[in-house]
């Protein structure tokens, strides 16, 4: 039997992985202690797999000052490649996912040559981001009876990218068709709308009798407080917490690190990828390596 079922492929023989979780940072301290958490169920999900965390904005250590740590640390050590594996905090492909990280990550890489950095997926969409949203629901006082006769509003960040904006209406209704909620409605704190306020005013007036907000943001910040601020303007019933380092989080952080050093892997070995994941992600991949 396999006593370690979670453990790491190695992409080539020697020292695991380094996860590096790339997170959005927030001048709000609940952002990163809440990152911390997550990193720590990360750790105790993948024994020996070191886990680092990263921030590309307000929070130390910022991703070059990781790499050129673990850059340093390969060469102190003779070691001649030092495998990374970014792991963007993040729920939808928006700009951070496909400018920001890309691109801090291509400069380190040039110039930490005893590095290998490949950069798996983004969180969502996942089943695992569900689970986590009503484990939340959950702990706010919501009953499993009462999904028939409650609305919720999904309210996220917000952005400016329509892509990430129609993730999020294609998860909201997904989310509805496979749960029987009432009914599911997104809504966005900034950038984009409906407002949560307005989503669940909306809702009201459709005569649904239970409304509850489901942030689907990770970690607390400015953002989060103004979608809890709409719930309760908007005279919802029940507010849930963010994500934060719900266990589904760690556990999906920890596929789409697994999911990486697969495709690493085939790359390297000329193979074929088959994974669940978008394939954009195995490009990433190969481009990175």
């Amino acid at each position: 039997m396999n006593r370690f079922p979670h453990a790491l492929p190695r992409p080539d023989p020697g020292p695991r992985p380094t996860l590096l979780v790339v997170a959005h940072g927030s001048r709000d301290p609940r952002h990163a202690a809440t990152v911390a958490r997550l990193c720590a169920r990360l750790r105790l999900l993948a024994p020996g797999a070191r886990v680092e965390a990263a921030h590309l904005d307000f929070n130390a250590p910022s991703v070059p000052q990781v790499l050129e740590r673990l850059h340093a640390e390969a060469v102190t050590e003779g070691r001649e490649v030092c495998e990374v594996v970014a792991l963007p905090l993040l729920l939808t492909r928006a700009f951070h996912a496909r400018t920001d990280i890309p691109a801090v990550l291509r400069e380190s890489a040039l110039a930490l040559p005893r590095l290998s950095v490949t950069r798996a997926e983004v969180l969502g969409p996942d089943a695992l981001l569900v689970a986590a949203l009503e484990r939340r629901l959950r702990e706010a006082g919501l009953r499993p009876g009462d999904i028939g006769s409650t609305g919720v509003v999904l309210a996220a960040a917000g952005s400016s990218d329509p892509e990430a904006i129609a993730v999020i209406a294609d998860v909201a209704r997904e989310w509805r068709r496979t749960t029987g909620w009432c009914a599911v409605r997104p809504a966005f704190a900034s950038a984009s709308g409906p407002r949560t306020e307005d989503a669940v005013r909306a809702l009201r007036a459709e005569g649904i009798r239970r409304i509850a907000v489901a942030p689907y943001v990770i970690a607390p910040g400015r953002l989060p407080d103004r979608i809890a601020a709409g719930a309760l303007d908007g005279g919802a019933d029940l507010c849930a917490p963010v994500l934060g380092d719900a266990p589904e989080l760690a556990q999906l952080l920890l596929r789409r690190a697994r999911e990486q050093l697969h495709t690493t892997a085939a790359v390297r070995s000329g193979g074929s990828v088959h994974r669940a994941a978008s394939p954009r992600a195995g490009t990433d991949a190969a481009q990175a390596a």
